[in-house]
């Protein structure tokens, strides 16, 4: 007698064995939620920053391990990145909506405002000297804007893995699949900007990366033109633990009300040019 075919369904799992029961089963989990998923709408979101309206939230997702993400955002609106554990690697792209081919540009960033460490105040610079996002708040350890993201085969060398859907999928590769949401491609990335991973210079030059803090951070970008926003979380490039337990974020994102004067505008003469830059193109865009 031939063995009948082992069943590996927990006894108290519902039958989806027909149509009717499937559909009965899928509609059962209306309004069931994930530690990691995006809010829908995002008005519905909850536990929002002081003197935020859920009714002005635009984006709102946390993202574990392995997640990644796209959006676009407006210029003026706020968004919020919160390291949820203290420990997390968040690569961060941004692109002009209007003109995709204009995208962050970390050399220039670092190389005109003569500051490796980014903060609160610091501009995202694009390759055509304008300014995508300022950093408005910042609570975090610090970031990292020389060393960009994993790619396959740096995964496959320290995990044994490095596939996209695999068990330790490459930043850029999951890059590529937030890019390819909003119809861009591998060739539109760049090393991208490693928000909540404090990486210093030494003394030789050599790159280091803090130990991951514990506490929690939060670090907040003001768009300063419309935005396409990738982001994706995974090991920094210079983290060589075995096994990195990288903790999740959270995103949100609201319109935001631009304070005048701005406090950023001028804190030096290379910031206000960028500036300067940004609004000669808005105005002759109109």
């Amino acid at each position: 007698m031939e063995d009948s075919p082992m069943d590996d369904s927990p006894a108290d799992a519902p039958a989806t064995d027909s149509l009717e029961a499937a559909l009965a089963h899928a509609r059962s989990q209306a309004g069931a939620t994930a530690p990691t998923q995006a809010t829908v709408p995002a008005t519905a979101a909850r536990d929002l920053p002081a003197g935020v309206a859920a009714g002005a939230v635009t984006w709102d997702e946390v993202l574990g391990t392995g997640g990644y993400a796209s959006a676009r955002v407006r210029r003026g609106d706020l968004v919020r990145f919160t390291d949820i554990d203290g420990g997390t690697c968040l690569n961060l792209q941004l692109h002009h909506a209007a003109l995709t081919s204009e995208r962050l540009n970390p050399a220039d960033t670092v190389k005109v405002q003569w500051q490796a460490y980014l903060g609160e105040g610091s501009l995202l610079l694009s390759d055509l000297g304008r300014v995508l996002a300022t950093i408005v708040t910042d609570t975090s350890a610090g970031h990292d804007a020389l060393c960009g993201h994993s790619n396959r085969l740096m995964n496959e060398a320290r995990y044994g893995h490095g596939a996209a859907h695999g068990p330790h999928p490459s930043t850029r590769d999951l890059l590529a699949l937030a890019a390819a949401r909003q119809d861009l491609g591998r060739r539109d990335l760049t090393a991208g900007i490693n928000l909540f991973a404090p990486v210093r210079v030494a003394g030789d030059g050599g790159l280091h990366l803090a130990v991951p803090s514990g506490v929690p951070g939060v670090v907040e970008l003001r768009a300063e033109l419309d935005l396409v926003v990738l982001v994706a979380v995974g090991p920094h490039p210079l983290d060589e633990r075995p096994e990195p337990e990288i903790g999740g974020v959270r995103i949100t994102s609201w319109a935001g009300d631009r304070a005048e004067p701005d406090p950023f505008r001028a804190t030096s003469p290379e910031r206000l040019r960028a500036f300067e830059n940004t609004e000669q193109f808005l105005a002759a865009a109109r």
